[in-house]
């Protein structure tokens, strides 16, 4: 991929993200027996996102151009203080979180963001073309939730 290809594709990414979870848009039908499947197409691109899962989840965020994949992302997520925090309120300070990170114009790079009382950070290295990351969720300083994540571009060839 060229430079301008990844910048396009970096660009789609944050508007699908920003138009599906984060705004709790772009319900498709469940692909997998318990799935929720989300998807955003514009232009040459489509993103589908499919997890499994509520307070533990883990799924699969996968980019298409001209009905061929380019770019994946797998994600682990859990309670780890499930008395501190459960999977609504975990969810709804996850997506006030990446609604100011999208705004921004990107989704990776380092992301400290607060709704009170909870603390959310990401961390990742690497860039678009592949790249490893943690996010989290502190209350009073304890880590109540954490994710995993790891993707990059994907060819045949």
């Amino acid at each position: 991929m060229t430079t301008t290809d990844l910048d396009d594709l970096t660009r789609f990414i944050v508007r699908a993200k920003a138009h599906t979870y984060a705004a709790s848009s772009g319900i498709v039908a469940s692909s997998r027996p318990g799935s929720h499947d989300l998807q955003f197409t514009d232009g040459p691109f489509t993103y589908i996102d499919t997890y499994v899962g509520g307070a533990d989840f883990l799924g699969q965020e996968l980019v298409v151009r001209d009905r061929q994949p380019v770019w994946a992302l797998n994600y682990y997520g859990y309670l780890l203080r499930p008395d501190l925090i459960d999977a609504a309120t975990s969810g709804a300070t996850i997506k006030a979180c990446l609604t100011g990170l999208y705004a921004e114009g990107r989704f990776l790079g380092g992301w400290h963001f607060e709704v009170d009382p909870y603390t959310y950070t990401d961390t990742n290295d690497g860039e678009v073309t592949h790249f490893t990351g943690t996010e989290w969720i502190d209350r009073d300083g304890v880590r109540v939730y954490e994710l995993v994540y790891h993707g990059g571009l994907v060819r045949e060839r």
